[in-house]
C-alpha cells in the first residue's frame, strides 16, 4: 500500500539527530505516526530511544523529569516547545490495572508491547523509513482495529485497552477485528477493576476530541461497557425512540461542538432524573467545580421560545442563571439539528429564542434574591425578627419581583414584605427583642 510520509517538524528532528549522533536509536512513534498515515494533521510527536533517561538528559541542556521512573524524559526545543522521549521497555509483568515494566533495546521490543496495530507503528524521521511490524498501516487501510499479538492476552495485560479500543474504533470509524470484538466483550465486567479516574479520563477523550461520539458511545452500549460502568445510562438506552431516548441523546450530542466535553456530558446525563446524574458525576471523581457545572447543564430545561411572554424567560433565566444560556442554546439547536435534520424553521426558532433571551438579560431585571432593593437589615428595620422566615418572604418578594420587574423598588418592597410576614403563621414574626 501506499502510506502517507509522516512530516517531522524541524526540533522533532533537531532531536533525533542528537540522539543517534550519540549513538542512540531512535524513533518517532504513537498518536503523531498513526494520523500521518491516516492523512491527517499530525498531533504532538513522541520519541522511542535506546537511550537511558540519564543519558538523554546527558545529551540536552533543557530536560523535564515527566516519568524518569518509566523511562520518559521530556526534552525542550529551542523554541521551548516540549517533547517526550521514552526509553524503549518491555512489559514483564501485568495485573490488568499496571504493568511493570524494564527498558528494552530495539523498536521492535517497543512496539510489541502497545496495545493495537495502528498503534505500533514508529517512523524514523532522518532516514524516512516506516517500521510497522504488525500492519498497522494496513489495518488502517482496511478500517480494522486489532490487537498487538493475541486479543484476550492484550486486554488482560490492562482493562483499560477495553475502554481504549472503543474510543480508537469511535473516533477512526474502524471495525473490530473479530477475535478483538469477541475478547474485549467477554472481559468488559473487569473494568470496575479500574480507577474511577481512568475510566473518567477515557469517557472524557470520547466526548471531547471526537467529532461524532456518538458511534464509540454505542460501542459501549453493545460491548456492555455502559451496562458495567453507568447502569443509570443504560437504562435510559432502553428507552424508545423520541425525545430523550437513547438515539435522541447521542444525535443530539454528536452536533455539539468538540472540545467541550463537560457540555456533551451534561447532554447525555440530561434526560435522567437529578439523583441518577449525581450518582454518575459522583463516580467519575470530577472536581467538585465540574461536578456543579455539568450537574447545573443537566438539569438546563429548553429555552423559552421566542414568543414566550418576557415573564416565562426571566422565570427560566432565574432558574438557571444567565451564565447558562448559551449552554442552553447550542444543546437546544443540536437537538433541532438532529430532530429536524437541520431544519431552518426549528433551527431559526432556537437562535430566535436565545436572542430573545439575551435582550431580556440586556434589560438587568433582577433575576436573584440578592438583586432584589432590600435585603435582610431592612427587614430588621421594619421590626421583623431574624430568622428562617426571612428566607421565605425574599423568596416571595423574588417570585412577585419576576412577575414585574418594576416592583422592584425599596418601599415597594417594605410594603410587600410586611404584608407577606402578616400573612405567615404567628410562630414565623414577632418584634425584635
Amino acid at each position: 500500500m501506499s502510506v502517507i510520509q509522516p512530516v517531522a517538524p524541524d526540533a522533532v528532528r533537531w532531536i533525533v539527530r542528537t540522539l543517534e549522533e550519540g549513538g542512540y536509536e531512535t524513533w518517532g512513534v504513537g498518536g503523531a505516526i498513526r494520523d500521518a498515515v491516516l492523512g491527517r494533521r499530525s498531533g504532538d510527536w513522541d520519541l522511542a530511544t535506546r537511550a537511558r533517561p540519564s543519558q538523554v538528559r546527558r545529551l540536552f541542556k533543557r530536560t523535564v523529569p515527566i516519568g524518569v521512573e518509566h523511562g520518559t524524559i521530556g526534552v525542550l526545543a529551542r523554541d521551548g516547545t516540549l517533547f517526550e522521549v521514552t526509553t524503549f521497555r518491555k512489559d514483564v509483568d501485568t495485573d490488568g490495572r499496571h504493568a511493570v515494566v524494564e527498558f528494552a533495546d530495539t523498536i521492535g521490543e517497543d512496539l510489541s508491547r502497545r496495545d493495537f496495530t495502528i498503534n505500533a507503528i514508529a517512523w524514523h524521521p532522518l532516514r524516512e523509513e516506516l517500521f510497522d511490524p504488525f500492519d498497522g498501516a494496513g489495518d488502517l487501510e482496511r478500517h480494522v482495529l486489532r490487537t498487538v499479538g493475541a486479543a484476550r492476552d492484550r486486554f488482560h495485560e490492562d482493562y483499560l485497552r477495553i475502554l481504549r479500543a472503543i474510543r480508537f474504533a469511535g473516533r477512526f470509524e474502524l471495525d473490530m477485528e473479530e477475535d478483538t470484538w469477541s475478547a474485549l466483550g467477554a472481559l468488559v465486567d473487569r473494568l470496575p477493576a479500574l480507577s474511577a479516574e481512568r475510566i473518567r479520563d477515557e469517557l472524557l477523550k470520547v466526548l471531547g476530541a471526537d467529532p461524532r461520539p456518538g458511534r464509540a458511545l454505542s460501542m459501549y452500549r453493545t460491548s456492555g461497557a455502559l451496562h458495567v460502568l453507568f447502569p443509570e445510562v443504560e437504562a435510559l438506552a432502553e428507552t424508545s425512540a423520541g425525545v430523550g431516548s437513547w438515539s435522541h441523546t447521542l444525535g443530539v450530542i454528536d452536533r455539539l461542538p468538540a472540545g467541550r466535553p463537560h457540555l456533551r456530558l451534561a447532554a447525555l446525563l440530561r434526560p435522567l432524573q437529578a439523583d441518577a446524574v449525581a450518582a454518575v458525576l459522583m463516580r467519575l471523581r470530577l472536581s467538585n467545580a465540574n461536578v456543579d457545572d455539568v450537574a447545573r447543564l443537566a438539569v438546563l430545561e429548553p429555552l423559552p421560545a421566542p414568543d414566550a411572554a418576557e415573564e416565562d424567560v426571566r422565570r427560566w433565566l432565574s432558574r438557571h442563571g444567565v451564565t447558562s444560556l448559551h449552554a442552553a442554546a447550542r444543546m437546544d439547536l443540536a437537538a433541532a439539528r438532529h430532530e429536524d435534520r437541520g431544519a431552518p424553521s426549528r433551527c431559526a426558532s432556537v437562535v430566535a429564542g436565545w436572542r430573545r433571551a439575551k435582550a431580556v438579560c440586556r434589560a438587568r431585571p433582577p433575576l436573584r434574591v440578592a438583586e432584589l432593593a432590600i435585603d435582610g437589615r431592612d427587614l430588621i428595620r421594619l421590626g421583623l425578627r431574624p430568622g428562617p422566615r426571612f428566607g421565605d418572604v425574599f423568596e416571595e418578594l423574588l417570585d412577585w419581583v419576576l412577575e414585574e420587574p418594576a416592583r422592584n423598588d425599596p418601599e415597594v418592597l417594605a410594603a410587600r414584605a410586611l404584608e407577606l410576614h402578616e400573612s405567615l403563621p404567628p410562630s414565623g414574626r414577632g418584634p425584635v427583642e
